[in-house]
């Protein structure tokens, strides 16, 4: 894998937000994003309301977006969110946040790690069925504030039985909580790039901006070539602890790659356009 693909993901950015963005501003900056170049746009999720007030509006999100090469990403939680984004033939990846963490994977999805697992067979074989590919994010994927037990070999042991078992080729390392280093970034990439060539490793980076481009470096020179960011780092998982930490800026991303010669086909216009529009949002 060499062609970098960079996912932008307004839908991170949004979700914990505790005032209602309107559909129409929501559909706007989406589609303002849609004309950037980004391969993927992390655009919604089909997850119950009570979970996530901010996305209850997604289908109606999704009428109001422009054709776009870029592709659409939409978060699951269960089979039943599966099959209501499985109806729309605009979304290419069902979303699933899969944790290494066993308290996590309760806060978020309101299962245990094995009946996720079982829950990711059974979107696996939704997406399927309806032409769509699953992204997994391996989520508390560089630590666990727990006091759960963590290490690499519990995140490589996961990745591996998703991959064999569930035929998973998409799987995103999630920093949840913005403790990933340069050292156990640069671990997990090598290790997992070398044990399971055939699966693409991305990176989903919470991290503050003093670290984000030690992250990215760090990521691209150990093998990574698909990453997430948010605009201006806006989000945080609201499920993870009560301190939010923001997304990877995806501005910061862009200039580590501008310094170091990588071209990211990116609309610069486009996308300083969407830099402006994000106030409108976020203030």
């Amino acid at each position: 894998m060499t062609e970098l693909k960079l996912i932008e993901c307004p839908r991170d950015a949004m979700q914990g937000l505790k005032d209602f963005v309107p559909t129409e501003l929501k559909a706007e900056y989406i589609n303002q994003l849609l004309k950037v170049g980004f391969d993927t746009i992390d655009f919604g999720s089909f997850v119950s309301p009570k979970a996530i007030p901010q996305m209850r509006d997604t289908a109606e999100v999704l009428e109001r977006l422009e054709p776009s090469e870029s592709k659409l990403l939409a978060i699951v939680a269960n089979e039943r969110g599966a099959e209501d984004a499985s109806h729309f033939e605009r979304i290419s990846y069902l979303g699933y946040p899969f944790s290494v963490s066993e308290e996590f994977q309760q806060r978020n999805t309101n299962a245990s790690i094995e009946e996720s697992f079982h829950r990711v067979e059974k979107i696996k074989e939704i997406a399927d069925r309806s032409g769509k590919e699953v992204v997994l994010y391996l989520s508390m994927g560089f630590g666990n504030p727990y006091g759960e037990t963590w290490s690499p070999e519990i995140v490589a042991n996961w990745a591996d039985k998703l991959n064999k078992k569930l035929d998973i080729r998409i799987q995103a390392l999630s920093d949840t909580i913005g403790c990933a280093t340069p050292e156990s970034v640069k671990q997990l990439f090598e290790t997992l790039s070398k044990d399971l060539p055939g699966v693409e490793f991305g990176a989903h980076l919470h991290t503050t901006k003093e670290n984000a481009s030690a992250l990215v470096e760090t990521a691209y020179n150990s093998g990574c070539r698909r990453f997430d960011g948010a605009i201006k780092g806006f989000g945080g998982c609201p499920m993870a602890k009560d301190d939010l930490t923001g997304n990877m800026p995806t501005e910061i991303m862009l200039d580590w790659f501008d310094r170091n010669g990588v071209s990211t086909g990116l609309d610069r216009n486009a996308f300083n356009a969407s830099m402006d529009y994000s106030a409108r949002i976020f203030g």
